[in-house]
């Protein structure tokens, strides 16, 4: 039953819009949702949708924080479900979801999520959630992980996201860290992992599998099925009354870290630190709301990570978009097919899956006859030219560059599946200036988006209004940030401030008070610049930092970064020099991944062997330039090295040393988190022997 208030807005929304496309949607709505049986819960104000508070942070997850809204600050505190209770008034029959069954794309509209997120939460509480407890999911992504974290929040659980390459081990710590009372898997291979640590985790009481056909008769195992008709006899007003309890600077969702320098920290995010982020961040990528044009998206990165959660699920709520999942062996081949399938206007991706995209179409290109060749090549020099004189001077383009646009670099987009994109994302991890300026090339731009799990996801953004390279934007509007111990050079540690900062870490004070200083501001122990005109731009990360035997601070990204340019068959460098005498680097080549497993092989991607044959070497893998130490190769790449010395500020920041690893580094290896970036700590570890014998006089 909808109230008085909500049935009033409703009617002037419908005057705001008369004779307009979604007026017609708006009544129908409202009454398909009265027809439901589905009692809205009353909004409330800022005042009163608040739990009280003593302090900006909590650890306790049944806490509450004061919210930093600022004087004059027009958006009131709401909760997740005010959120999506808005959204179905005003996109309850557009669509919403779309997953892929028998070769066919299955659509739900947002009316249809939010019943089944319902359905979902009153399930969880038939199956005894407790207040605050954690609900964890251990899965790809799909519409029952969506249906899992919405309803986790609105039976007044905590929403967990577990990354699907943990081991047991690490699946038992986040589970008994956030008490989760439910955890929701995939399939058997992580029903399997869950099975193994089960016993230590006392506050489990069922598990439910949402995909695969449950092989195992286990008590307080749930298929999907058994699951959703668990709830049937639980009430609306039961429900009802668990989401009129919660309040906007309570926690609603955990987003654990991936623990390279410890245990993993639970980041505790309350539904305005949802809600305000959903809405902001997005309007700074220029993201568009359904009604006046709907955005559509494929997600497949982990929804466990910030990143891919804030942009894929709350994001796609707040706005209306219509959200493609893909198939569970995206990262193994088949993202581009549901690219191509879709045709998104929106993508999103981690730098290491825009480097992948970059060299499988540099292989493509390289297997092209020399006129078809020769042809790509003068487009995206035309193209990137152009691009770059835009940014400097904001003139128009040349018609060069159209021409080679509509000729050219159209198809190769079309053929990435992003023909109807008008958006590229990258987050997570910072992207190589190379990546950035050959997507240029195609008439790309990639936005890049900096910010932390503990900031809700970004904190600064580029976008259409805020593009300048090689920065990661502007702070994104109602956000603020301040740079500590600021040098010489300008340089300092980058501070947030904003709707955007997480309530605490889970059950970690010190780790909390570490973060956040006494005025509240959380210190990302990032370090970089601000220009004149706003923009941001990273130099390294203070625990990164590299201070030499003779005291010598080296930021290790750029060297990094430098070497792969100067070598297009590196794919990872990692210096080294903590407290050393010198610096020395790691190097892997590019190799062929296993189809199945990911892991990589020892065989040369085509990159990689082409750029053996201009050398002159007949080496295609590993081996054949490791063991016979191929001069030719060995050669080029000293001769990098000697370039990307020459350009040192100083010789204290020279490599003097390098060796080349027998595998490239990978996630199922550890050296790479699931957002494939660099875990310093794991490959210092891994390697130790071999870093010893660089430093052997």
């Amino acid at each position: 039953m909808i109230t008085p208030d909500e049935e009033k807005a409703a009617d002037q929304l419908e005057n705001s819009v008369a004779s307009s496309p979604q007026e017609s949607m708006a009544q129908t709505t409202r009454e398909d949702l009265s027809h439901a049986g589905l009692k809205h819960v009353e909004g409330k104000s800022a005042s009163s949708s608040l739990a009280p508070s003593h302090s900006l942070w909590t650890s306790d997850a049944s806490g509450s924080v004061h919210l930093r809204i600022e004087e004059g600050c027009p958006e009131e505190p709401i909760t997740v479900h005010q959120m999506f209770n808005a959204s179905v008034e005003k996109y309850g029959n557009m669509h919403a979801l779309a997953s892929k069954k028998n070769n066919t794309w299955e659509k739900i509209t947002f009316l249809e999520y939010y019943q089944f997120c319902r359905r979902a939460a009153k399930s969880f509480i038939k199956l005894g959630l407790e207040r605050f407890h954690g609900v964890a999911i251990l899965g790809f992504n799909s519409a029952e992980w969506f249906f899992s974290a919405v309803g986790a929040v609105m039976a007044g659980g905590i929403m967990t996201g577990i990354y699907a390459t943990n081991s047991p081990e690490a699946c038992q710590y986040v589970a008994s860290d956030s008490k989760a009372n439910i955890i929701v898997v995939e399939n058997q291979k992580q029903l399997d992992k869950i099975l193994q640590v089960c016993d230590r985790l006392p506050h489990l009481k069922a598990i439910v599998q949402y995909s695969e056909r449950v092989q195992q008769k286990i008590s307080n195992l749930f298929s999907w099925e058994e699951f959703m008709e668990l709830g049937l006899d639980v009430s609306d007003e039961q429900l009802d009354d668990v989401i009129s309890s919660q309040r906007a600077n309570q926690c609603c969702v955990l987003i654990y870290t991936s623990g390279t320098t410890g245990k993993p920290k639970g980041v505790m995010l309350s539904h305005d630190n949802i809600t305000w982020t959903a809405s902001n961040a997005s309007r700074a990528g220029d993201m568009q709301p359904a009604d006046c044009k709907q955005e559509s998206l494929v997600s497949y990165l982990p929804l466990s990570h910030i990143a891919a959660q804030i942009y894929d699920l709350w994001t796609g709520i707040q706005w209306g978009e219509l959200v493609y999942f893909a198939q569970p062996d995206a990262l193994k081949g088949s993202l581009v097919t549901t690219l191509r399938e879709v045709c998104p206007t929106s993508h999103m991706g981690v730098p290491r899956v825009w480097e992948k995209m970059m060299e499988k179409i540099r292989e493509g290109i390289s297997q092209c006859g020399y006129v078809k060749k020769k042809l790509i090549m003068w487009a995206m020099s035309v193209s990137l030219e152009a691009n770059k004189k835009c940014m400097q001077k904001d003139e128009e383009k040349p018609f060069l560059f159209y021409l080679a646009d509509s000729l050219v670099l159209q198809r190769l987009r079309a053929e990435l599946g992003l023909s109807c994109c008008q958006k590229f994302f990258s987050g997570a991890a910072p992207i190589s200036p190379e990546t950035v300026q050959f997507f240029l090339g195609l008439n790309i731009r990639l936005y890049e988006a900096y910010g932390m799990s503990e900031s809700t996801g970004p904190h600064f953004m580029s976008g259409p209004e805020a593009y300048k390279l090689p920065s990661c934007g502007k702070v994104v509007p109602g956000c603020r940030y301040k740079m500590a111990n600021v040098d010489s050079e300008g340089t300092g540690e980058i501070c947030f401030w904003g709707r955007n900062i997480f309530m605490g870490f889970l059950n970690m004070e010190d780790k909390t008070r570490e973060a956040l200083d006494e005025d509240g501001w959380l210190h990302s122990g990032d370090l970089g610049k601000v220009d004149e005109g706003g923009f941001l731009y990273i130099t390294g990360r203070i625990k990164e930092l590299i201070i030499t035997a003779g005291g010598e601070n080296v930021p290790p990204v750029p060297i990094e970064e430098a070497v792969k340019k100067e070598l297009p068959i590196i794919s990872n460098a990692m210096l080294i020099g903590d407290k050393r005498k010198f610096l020395s680097m790691l190097l892997t080549l590019k190799c062929c991944a296993n189809a199945e497993t990911m892991e990589p092989t020892e065989e040369l991607s085509a990159e990689a062997v082409e750029f053996c044959r201009e050398l002159g070497s007949q080496a295609t893998n590993v081996s054949d330039i490791i063991e016979g130490r191929d001069k030719d190769v060995y050669q080029a790449i000293q001769e990098g090295i000697d370039r990307v010395n020459s350009a040192a500020t100083s010789n204290a920041q020279r490599i003097q040393k390098w060796t080349i690893l027998w595998k490239e580094f990978s996630v199922s290896g550890g050296e790479l988190g699931p957002t494939m970036k660099l875990r310093r700590p794991v490959v210092l570890e891994m390697y130790h022997n071999v870093i010893e014998g660089l430093y052997q006089e």
